[in-house]
């Protein structure tokens, strides 16, 4: 057979497109019977699915030919739809059977959509068909345990049910000429025409239900005993004293309906039979004399009595077992039966349940009048509804229950009974209580706090705020919510800030995290003060944001105390900017010039600088001016004398450490790197640095991250590293007391500072210069300088460079006398100090005597340094002082380890 995938594959070398056979196995892969039609509503398309199910071929299918797999019985009504689809243009859906392959036919939901054009013009027709024959199956099964709890209800009875039955049709016997027989398993009669009732003790719990035509033999006598039986009267052995009438008139089965009971168990069968006599004359029948349709119900005889019963009283049990309260009620909302457990909680007998004034004994009196409300509106349509009411206890107490109400359905759409559940919520109604005692406490408690409170939506508009809130705007609730939130922000909030407010809040809205901003609002006075607004969300159990709390906080005052601050310091910096030193690079050398060059290429990279040059020449100066022209000058400019810092105390101090750390570490603290992050960090003195620090400073300047001591989470860092030292580095590396790796990220780009013997062109300068600022300082002013005391600061070295320089100036500023300036020639002499060779020969002393103790410790502890019984131990220092030491007296610990082995 030809699928709907080769079908459009063959139609495509006919002149379909590359694009139709691509959708064409787009639609052959979903998962059911899809299909399309054009509009006059004939079939162009159906998937493989669809054609694999009814055993069709495409050419089959196209065009109307799939109407052919619709069951006979839905098929007109099934096209009366389609043709009313076709005239309205609307989507629809029906139900309806249809043939599989196999030849048994399944319920299917159709669908159908239609597509149009930009003018609304219908191009296509798409339909899907759902297979609901499980569901078809579970309603019939549902509505047969519905109708046999109705039975129930009603004190229904078998018997009584075929007295009806019969009585019906003797009552049309003259017009349809029909008898009615009815029939045990063994054959014989239980009644026949007017005769005897059935006996009492038939079960009471039935359920028709049509299976459709039945011609000829539908079962044997060897499936009698469970099965329908239906037959051929012409040939059964079960009718042989009706054989001779039966072959005389042909009797024939037009149709049956099976009687089930609760279980889905056949009980027995109603049969219409027809009769085709060979004459006219032919009208001698005996026992069913006159008649042209015989109606006959078999059933099964008394051994299914009593299993019936046990199965009527079975499910009575199952019902008063159910741990709900159930009332069965008629469509007017009258009681017709209750549940044992409903009977044991009010305490009432079932005809006091069923008396009018039912609900006016248990109910709550609160409730009986919005009850009766409610009822009325539920009992008058036709859909499943619920309220929430109490419900008085046989003791007299109330509980609340949730009352569900569901409707039965009869064929036709009417209610025929409700069934409503009583679940108990009492628990849950006392939460609730406990709940909004819990919200008016809160709220009372938030309108006194001294904060602004707000609470939002998820998408920021206004909800609820407190009292301090309404006070300071001297407005009601409703006022403050009146014209929607953006014109409320637009009246409330400064211009100014407007904006940005705007801006932030939109953000943080959106992130659904926590987050604050600052904003001037609008007092019932008039006038503007600062808050700090923190918004914090509350999440549902998916995570989603519900609500919004929002608590403003007056900040009026520490704005003021910044703004003062903030002036201040402008003031301080352009002070500084006149005064400092660190501020103007003084001189006009060449050699200066040189530098400055190098500083304005540099300041606008981040690059890593080395400064280097001798003690006293303006290194941080220099750094400073790097970070003033850079893009980081508005932010923090961190300094650091690696050489001044202990070493115990060096990492927490570049890199923070976590309470708890180490002794003394009561509190977290951040470091140096963290504080200029964003900004610079100057290391003066780098070359001072233990090689401990000097590894973690490389994986600063390779990672971008740190670690506080204590610690092992990495924190990311944007800092620009500058390092300077009077130091020779090189030598340093070649001693292994420096990392040369580290050599390397520092020195991407080396400058050197000149001595104050290489630009002795700006010592005129940087004079006049010192002598201005000290003397302005010291409140001296000097009109002239001694000519003898420029030759001197001409001709000196000046080992201390510029700083020695402001040194000497400074003290010849205090003890100059008159407006000339000048300095004794002896303050720039060096002498070597009187006992400079006793203390280094005590120095010596002092380094033999501190070998010859680590040793002695070495040499007890076998050589070895941590630990109990190491030598940090024994001497009581720490192990890491204790290795430098080692190191730095050229001690050989391996040596000590040989001695105890001997």
């Amino acid at each position: 057979m030809e699928s709907g995938w080769d079908y459009n594959l063959r139609m495509a070398s006919a002149g379909q497109s590359t694009e139709q056979i691509r959708q064409a196995q787009d639609v052959d892969a979903i998962p059911t019977l899809t299909w399309s039609a054009r509009p006059d509503g004939s079939a162009e398309f159906l998937n493989r699915r669809w054609l694999d199910y009814t055993g069709l071929s495409a050419e089959e299918a196209l065009d109307w030919g799939w109407t052919a797999a619709v069951h006979a019985e839905d098929r007109d009504k099934f096209m009366d739809f389609w043709r009313h689809l076709l005239d309205s243009g609307e989507a629809g859906e029906i139900e309806a059977r249809l043939r599989g392959c196999d030849g048994d036919y399944r319920w299917f939901l159709f669908r159908v959509e239609p597509a149009r054009d930009n003018h609304g013009g219908i191009l296509k027709w798409y339909g899907a068909n759902t297979d609901i024959e499980d569901r078809k199956r579970a309603e019939a099964l549902l509505a047969a345990e519905k109708r046999t709890l109705e039975m129930i209800a009603n004190g229904a009875c078998l018997a009584d049910i075929l007295e009806r039955l019969c009585e019906t049709i003797d009552a049309q016997a003259s017009k349809i000429k029909s008898a009615v027989m009815l029939m045990d398993a063994d054959g014989m009669h239980l009644r026949h025409a007017a005769g005897p009732r059935l006996p009492k003790g038939w079960v009471e719990a039935i359920t028709p239900l049509k299976i459709g035509p039945c011609v000829g033999s539908c079962g044997t006598a060897a499936s009698r005993k469970r099965q329908v039986i239906v037959s051929d009267i012409a040939t059964d052995p079960l009718w042989a004293d009706y054989r001779d009438l039966a072959l005389g008139y042909g009797l024939r089965a037009a149709w049956s309906q099976p009687l089930l009971s609760k279980n889905q168990e056949v009980l027995g069968t109603f049969c219409l039979y027809y009769t085709e006599p060979r004459s006219a004359s032919d009208t001698d029948l005996r026992l069913i004399e006159g008649a042209d349709h015989i109606a006959v119900i078999a059933v099964e005889g008394e051994r299914s009595q009593a299993k019936l019963r046990q199965d009527e009283e079975e499910l009575r049990r199952i019902v008063d077992l159910i741990p709900q309260k159930i009332v069965v009620l008629n469509p007017g909302g009258s009681v017709i039966y209750a549940n044992r457990v409903a009977l044991e909680y009010t305490g009432l007998s079932l005809d006091e349940v069923r008396a009018a004034n039912f609900r006016d004994r248990v109910f709550h009196p609160e409730d009986v009048e919005r009850l009766r409300e409610e009822r009325q509106k539920g009992l008058s349509g036709s859909v499943p509804f619920e309220n929430e009411q109490r419900a008085r206890r046989k003791d007299g107490k109330y509980r609340w229950f949730l009352i569900r109400y569901n409707p039965l359905i009869d064929e036709s759409g009417s209610v025929i009974r409700w069934y409503a559940t009583g679940t108990d919520i009492e628990e849950r109604k006392q939460a609730e209580n406990k709940l909004r005692q819990e919200e008016r406490e809160l709220r009372q408690l938030i309108d006194f706090l001294p904060q602004h409170v707000l609470v939002l939506d998820r998408d920021g508009t206004l909800l609820q705020v407190n009292k301090t809130m309404l006070d300071y705007k001297g407005l009601t609730l409703e006022e403050m919510k009146g014209g929607g939130t953006r014109e409320r922000i637009n009246r409330d909030v400064h211009p100014d800030d407007l904006e940005r407010v705007q801006n932030e809040r939109r953000a943080g809205l959106s992130r659904g995290v926590p987050f604050e901003t600052e904003k001037r609002l609008l007092s019932k006075d008039g006038q503007f003060r600062w808050f700090l607004f923190r918004y914090n969300p509350v999440l549902n159990d998916d995570g989603d944001v519900v609500r919004w709390f929002a608590t403003a906080t007056d900040i009026e005052d520490r704005r003021q105390a910044e703004d003062l601050m903030r002036s201040e310091a402008v003031a301080l910096r352009e002070q500084i900017d006149r005064d400092s030193m660190f501020e103007d690079i003084v001189g006009s050398s060449e050699a200066l010039r040189k530098v400055l060059r190098q500083v304005a290429k540099v300041a606008i990279s981040d690059s890593t600088v080395l400064i280097l040059g001798e003690t006293g020449t303006g290194k941080e100066l220099i750094a400073r001016a790097i970070h003033k022209r850079s893009s980081r000058s508005e932010r923090a400019f961190i300094g650091v004398n690696c050489a001044a810092i202990p070493t115990s105390l060096i990492a927490s101090e570049l890199f923070g450490h976590e309470k708890g750390a180490f002794t003394g570490a009561t509190q977290r603290r951040l470091g140096r790197f963290e504080a200029a992050n964003g900004g610079t960090i100057f290391l003066d003195e780098v070359g001072d640095l233990p090689p401990e620090i000097q590894i973690a400073l490389l994986r600063v300047l390779q990672e971008r991250e740190i670690e506080r001591v204590g610690s092992n989470k990495a924190i990311p860092v944007d800092v620009r590293v500058l390092a300077a030292t009077h130091r020779d580095l090189d030598t340093l590396v070649a001693e292994g007391k420096f990392r040369q790796d580290l050599l390397y990220r520092l020195s991407v780009v080396p400058i050197q500072m000149p001595s104050l013997r290489e630009r002795t062109d700006d010592i005129s300068v940087l004079v006049d210069y010192f002598i201005g600022r000290l003397g302005k300082k010291a409140g001296k002013k000097f009109r002239t300088i001694d000519r003898k005391t420029v030759k001197l600061f001409e001709s000196c070295q000046w080992p201390g460079n510029v700083r020695e320089l402001q040194n000497v100036i400074e003290r010849a500023v205090i003890l100059s006398e008159g407006d000339t300036f000048s300095v004794d020639e002896t303050w720039l002499k060096r002498a070597t100090p009187r006992f400079a060779g006793q203390i280094v020969a005590f120095n010596g002393a002092l380094q033999r005597q501190e070998k010859e103790m680590i040793e002695a410790a070495l040499a007890d502890s076998g050589g070895r340094v941590s630990g109990s019984s190491g030598a940090a131990a024994r001497l009581k220092i720490p192990t890491r002082t204790l290795d430098s030491k080692i190191k730095r007296l050229g001690i050989i610990k391996s040596r000590f380890k040989k001695l105890q082995g001997n």
